[in-house]
């Protein structure tokens, strides 16, 4: 993957949740274009397609040549849906855009780690490996999701000492970002293992999608920023284009 270092601050801009459709030709080129004047790094928190297909892919790719900065990623559970994710991964890898899946990388100096994440519940309601298989087996993959992202943390941390990280999910690492969803469904949003990894290697900020009822901000305790970036929220908080933007 490519790796670009300076000394400078960054602006990223983050979304999550675009959804594009085979009949979005056009719809996000002019924000992609804005962002590139706005923002040093792209990153676009999963739900990149709406139904998991490679047309919907292929639309994607055409817009984001509009965008002239580097671009990050992960998928959501909406790329998965048709059972094509690899192909997905690998077209928008072979148009230049960047999809972590339990890896990292260092773009202009910040190290960005990323995974889809999953379910799995909060705090003292997290679910635990009990109960049938299919139950163990739901709780393995947020188990498995947590430890991707800690080995990408890690990795950062041995090869760049001191170095600045941002955590990109699709699914939530707090209850705080989906709160405004109702609260039956909160074990399917995200995980409080999520979160583990992000205080240990001290992230300045996660940023995810998934929840388009969320809110826009929370913190892990350590003080890790949260940004629910889904595209809905940020329309919601005036964010006319759909992306927000940050600095490091």
């Amino acid at each position: 993957m490519m790796e670009e270092i300076t000394e400078n601050k960054i602006r990223i801009a983050a979304m999550a949740d675009i959804h594009v459709k085979e009949t979005d030709k056009g719809r996000f080129a002019d924000c992609f274009k804005e962002i590139s004047t706005k923002a040093d790094v792209l990153i676009i928190a999963g739900d990149l397609t709406d139904t998991g297909d490679e047309g919907e892919a292929s639309i994607l790719i055409e817009e984001l040549k509009q965008c002239t900065i580097p671009v990050l990623g992960v998928l959501g559970n909406h790329d998965y849906e048709k059972g094509r994710h690899k192909l997905i991964r690998q077209m928008l890898q072979d148009s230049g855009m960047m999809i972590l899946d339990g890896e990292s990388v260092v773009v202009k100096g910040v190290g960005f780690a990323g995974v889809k994440g999953f379910g799995g519940g909060f705090d003292k309601y997290t679910l635990s490996m009990f109960g049938e298989g299919a139950m163990k087996a739901f709780v393995q993959e947020a188990v498995d999701e947590a430890l991707h992202l800690e080995r990408a943390l890690a990795k950062l941390d041995q090869q760049h000492e001191n170095i600045k990280k941002i955590a990109i999910l699709h699914y939530a690492p707090i209850y705080q970002t989906i709160v405004g969803e109702p609260e039956v469904i909160y074990p399917f949003l995200g995980s409080s293992r999520l979160a583990e990894p992000l205080s240990r290697h001290n992230v300045v900020a996660t940023f995810h999608g998934h929840a388009h009822a969320g809110t826009l901000e929370g913190e892990v305790p350590g003080g890790v920023k949260v940004f629910n970036v889904a595209l809905p929220i940020l329309k919601k908080h005036g964010y006319p284009c759909g992306y927000y933007t940050f600095e490091v």
